[in-house]
């Protein structure tokens, strides 16, 4: 049967051929042959080149996924089982110290649109784009026959999907509800996801090398985590021998969940301080009261969702950066992220350097000073194309005031 194809408009394959999966509306000069949601293409250059077969997508500005650069590849079951099995391959020779791992993380595991986040035997799937909703049941299928579970959840509410014309679901694909949250460990920590109602898939699995990070450096040290959620980086801070966690959520049914888990650990409660409060009010109080801080953690929520958000985004970001290094101590760690995708490394350590600029400046402090010590990202389950660094939405600054 053949395949309906886009022609693209000149010089609009260019990105393509460098391996960059997406193709915009604005890139199509014409479609030819029957197209729906979902459906697979064949794209070819203004010239009539053959570039690739993808997945269609009539509502979304990315009109088009490329799914594999062979003219001989069909795109059936049997395609998207081999591509998940490459994937699960990749975490078994990378990720070996805990039971939440990322198994597949979209277009850098050849999959657009496809998240599938592992939880102990519970897996949780996102299906963003109308390519890979379209291919569900073979998706789901591939996954029982590779990924030994006991069901398969999905969580498909993100707001992208209603860029794609697609409604939000959620409920389980496969097997029962779990009728509490799902219990994982990593680097000896035991966390609990709630796989239905918690942020994203239930948890921060990008964060966990930067976890692991910081309870390398908590022993004996005062911690301060803002937008602490369900507490990862503090329980983290706690199992590192941190004299003192401050943490910080305007989520009530965040910070019950993260005192759940201190108990579930054995941590001693005395050892921590819960505070259910907006993030910014409490920066401003801390400051005001000269509280001081060992370390600092800024894990914001996603401040720039799109480049029209960015401008906001620039200023809530240096605002809550400035004052969090003004709460250091002399020698005091700042580990500060942003995962906003609209966001990129250079514009953050821009936005970092010059709030670090204006903490000098108005601490009345002349010998304050930072360094940078140590870029930070996500871990071997997150893996980046060189070809698509849109994947590439996790940005972390370890400094060190001086």
């Amino acid at each position: 049967m053949m395949l309906a194809k886009i022609t693209l408009k000149p010089n609009k394959e260019r990105p393509l051929l460098r391996r960059h999966p997406w193709v915009y509306a604005t890139a199509v000069d014409r479609v030819d042959g029957k197209v729906y949601p979902g459906c697979t293409i064949s794209i070819f250059s203004s010239e009539g080149q053959f570039i690739a077969k993808g997945s269609y997508s009539p509502r979304s500005q990315i009109r088009a996924r490329a799914l594999s650069w062979d003219e001989s590849e069909v795109i059936d079951h049997a395609f998207f089982k081999r591509k998940i099995a490459k994937a699960l391959a990749l975490r078994q020779q990378w990720v070996n110290d805990t039971n939440a791992v990322r198994l597949i993380f979209g277009e850098s595991d050849g999959l657009p649109g496809l998240i599938v986040d592992q939880y102990d035997q519970t897996l949780v799937c996102q299906f963003l784009f109308a390519g890979m909703e379209y291919w569900k049941d073979a998706i789901v299928a591939a996954l029982k026959q590779l990924v030994p579970c006991v069901r398969i959840v999905e969580r498909s509410d993100a707001a992208v999907r209603v860029r794609e014309g697609l409604e939000p679901q959620v409920g389980c694909l496969e097997g029962d509800m779990p009728a509490e949250p799902v219990q994982v460990i990593e680097c000896g920590v035991k966390y609990t996801v709630d796989v239905l109602e918690g942020h994203k898939t239930g948890f921060y699995i990008d964060q966990r090398d930067n976890r692991h990070l910081l309870a390398s450096l908590a022993q004996g040290k005062t911690v301060l985590n803002m937008f602490c959620y369900t507490g990862g980086f503090s329980l983290a801070a706690l199992r590192g021998g941190a004299s003192h966690v401050t943490s910080v959520d305007s989520s009530g049914d965040a910070l019950a969940m993260a005192k759940k888990q201190m108990d579930l650990n054995g941590f001693e409660p005395s050892r921590a301080e819960w505070i259910d409060e907006d993030a910014f009010a409490v920066l401003t109080r801390f400051r005001k009261e000269g509280r001081k801080f060992d370390v600092v953690v800024l894990d914001p929520p996603k401040f720039a969702p799109s480049a029209s958000h960015l401008d906001k985004a620039v200023r809530a970001y240096k605002e809550i950066n400035r004052a969090g290094m003004q709460l250091l101590n002399p020698n005091g760690l700042l580990l500060t992220f942003s995962c906003s995708g609209a966001m990129d490394a250079a514009l953050f350590e821009k936005v970092i350097a010059n709030a670090a600029t204006e903490a000098m400046t108005h601490s009345g402090d002349k010998t304050m000073d930072f360094r940078l010590v140590k870029r930070l990202s996500s871990g071997f389950d997150h893996p980046l194309l060189v070809s698509f660094p849109e994947g590439d939405y996790l940005k972390g600054i370890m400094l060190q005031r001086i």
